[in-house]
């Protein structure tokens, strides 16, 4: 990568940056700091604690004459603001320092950092303690300055100082840095002394050059900034560009109430899904069940045929009739009761803000079904019964009557009427006590309850009749074969269509199941809005936010690296 495709590739970030962050007020300011076009001279920023000398070192780096060096010097803290001074073509940025216990001054030194294209990290002959090491580390690694960094040991001909040793512990407390940033020994105050001393001689003020080390810091900032604006800042402008982005990420870290809207709202989805995905599990296995049970009862209706006449037991078919019955029961009994379960485990957490889930379509209440039902459905057995006693209903074939009692409501009222009229009856329609008052007699709204559960109850019968159909047709034994392979055609035509049965069952059970639920946790989610639409939107906006922030940080990262 040549460094100006590197420049447009910042800059085109940049710009994406700047709409991402201008899309919300919490971002919206931190557009200011996005790198731009900018042509103007190389920054070299001194970072370094107060009295390390950074004012000195200008000074000496800039040759000012005494009367200057005074004013540059004078007060003290000497820097409050980042303070530009040129100087070979460069600028010279004399930052606050650090470690004074004044945060105001702390924050301009940071923000000097981030400006800055090249660091002159400044420290003294008394060599840093823990906190400006730290502070040193941090601007050569997370600050990404250690290839566009020198560290300035400066007052080295301070009294008692070896300088072999100071430097040495220096390399020591860079790490993994020392071969990669060049450490450079001065003292800005003898350079300047020998300027501007007149009392000393030639060879004095030549001697005190030469030690101070300006010289080789002014060729190792030459050496640093030989790339040029279009060589270095790029670099530096990717690295602000992750900054910002960063900054624009701890924006979007929420506390307060906008906190707790978002918890509550990710507590309420949280729990919904995991009631949903409860009731999911149980339909599938419970419908899966259902299938397993048809294919089985095909199986022994298929056993079962004659080797005679190819027909199929009265006694076999009544059974199988009985299991298709049975198995539909019990799923209807086990569904119902998970999605109850999924409706008391949120109005536990959330009250009567929960709507209570419509009866599933067979009207089996879970409160009421008991899972060890008996291999005849009390239901479907009391059903068969009436049919043969209910006069008003003017239907003698058992098929045509349950055909007329699952569609029609009337009829099915007729029947469960007459159901409520003797003790024997009403038990059996009203286990649960919801729907009677006794014998003859229905609490409001019984009346539709019952009605629903018979014609729910005859839709089952209406249901296993019909896959019963070719149990009783006997025209698929072809004639001019033998009577073994007839009887084994047939056979296997039973257990092929009770096993398309079962697959069409199965699918059938999880689609309308779906459907039911689907419905009602849309009327769970609509009744908590007003507990998780405030949350809801902080938090798509920030999930919104955060994508497009983390995937230009990622980009922005990959020019950053060594290499890119």
């Amino acid at each position: 990568m040549t460094d100006g495709r590197l420049d447009a590739r910042v800059l085109a970030l940049s710009a994406q940056a700047k709409e991402i962050l201008d899309a919300h007020p919490r971002t919206r300011r931190l557009t200011a700091s996005l790198p731009e076009a900018d042509t103007s001279p190389l920054r070299i920023a001194l970072l370094g604690p107060y009295s390390a000398g950074k004012s000195m070192l200008i000074a000496a780096l800039r040759r000012l004459p005494a009367a200057e060096v005074a004013k540059l010097v004078d007060a003290a803290p000497k820097t409050q603001e980042a303070t530009p001074y040129p100087w070979n073509g460069v600028t010279l940025v004399d930052l606050p320092g650090t470690l004074s216990g004044n945060d105001e001054h702390s924050a301009a030194a940071r923000r000097g950092v981030r400006g800055a294209d090249a660091l002159m990290i400044v420290t003294t002959s008394e060599l840093p303690g823990e906190a400006e090491t730290e502070a040193i580390l941090q601007a050569l690694d997370a600050d990404g300055f250690a290839d566009r960094s020198v560290v300035v040991v400066n007052k080295m001909s301070a009294e008692n100082s070896d300088r072999e040793v100071i430097l040495d512990e220096i390399r020591k407390r860079l790490g993994p840095f020392a071969d990669r940033v060049p450490v450079i020994p001065t003292d800005a105050r003898d350079y300047v002394d020998a300027g501007n001393e007149p009392e000393l001689t030639d060879a004095q003020r030549a001697l005190l050059v030469a030690e101070s080390g300006i010289d080789a810091l002014t060729a190792e900032l030459r050496r640093i900034t030989a790339p040029g604006v279009e060589g270095m800042r790029p670099k530096a402008q990717a690295h602000e560009l992750v900054r910002v982005l960063e900054d624009a990420e701890q924006r979007w870290e929420l506390d307060g109430r906008e906190l707790d809207a978002a918890r509550t709202t990710k507590k309420a989805e949280k729990s919904i899904s995991r009631a949903k995905t409860a009731v999911l599990d149980t339909l599938e296995r419970e419908s899966e069940i259902v299938a397993s049970r048809v294919r089985t009862a095909g199986g022994r209706a298929a056993d079962g045929v004659s080797e005679k006449n190819g027909t199929v037991p009265v006694d076999i078919a009544t059974a199988v009739t009985g299991e298709l019955i049975d198995a539909r029961t019990d799923f209807d009994v086990r569904f119902s009761s998970s999605v109850r379960a999924a409706f008391d485990a949120l109005a536990a957490e959330y009250g009567d803000a929960v709507p209570e889930p419509e009866a599933w379509v067979n009207e089996v209440d879970a409160p009421e079904a008991t899972l060890a039902a008996p291999t005849q459905s009390p239901y479907e057995r009391a059903i068969r019964e009436a049919a043969e006693k209910a006069e008003k209903v003017g239907a003698k074939k058992l098929h045509a009557l349950i055909e007329k009692v699952a569609g029609e409501p009337e009829a099915a009222a007729k029947i469960a009427n007459w159901l409520n009229k003797t003790r024997a009856g009403q038990k059996v329609l009203d286990a649960g006590g919801k729907i009677t008052n006794g014998v003859d007699k229905f609490k409001p709204w019984g009346r539709i309850k019952a009605t629903k559960k018979v014609a729910g109850a005859a839709g089952k019968v209406q249901w296993a009749v019909a896959v019963m159909g070719p149990l009783m047709d006997v025209k698929s034994i072809a004639q001019d074969q033998s009577k073994w392979k007839a009887i084994k055609k047939r056979r296997q035509a039973l257990r092929d269509h009770f096993a398309d049965v079962a697959l069409r069952q199965r699918t059938d059970l999880n689609d309308t199941g779906e459907q039911h639920l689907s419905e009602w946790i849309t009327e769970v989610e609509q009744s908590l809005s007003g507990l998780t639409k405030q949350g809801a939107e902080i938090s798509a906006a920030r999930e919104t936010a955060l994508e497009g922030i983390r995937g230009l940080r990622d980009e922005a990262e990959k020019l950053v690296r060594p290499g890119d």
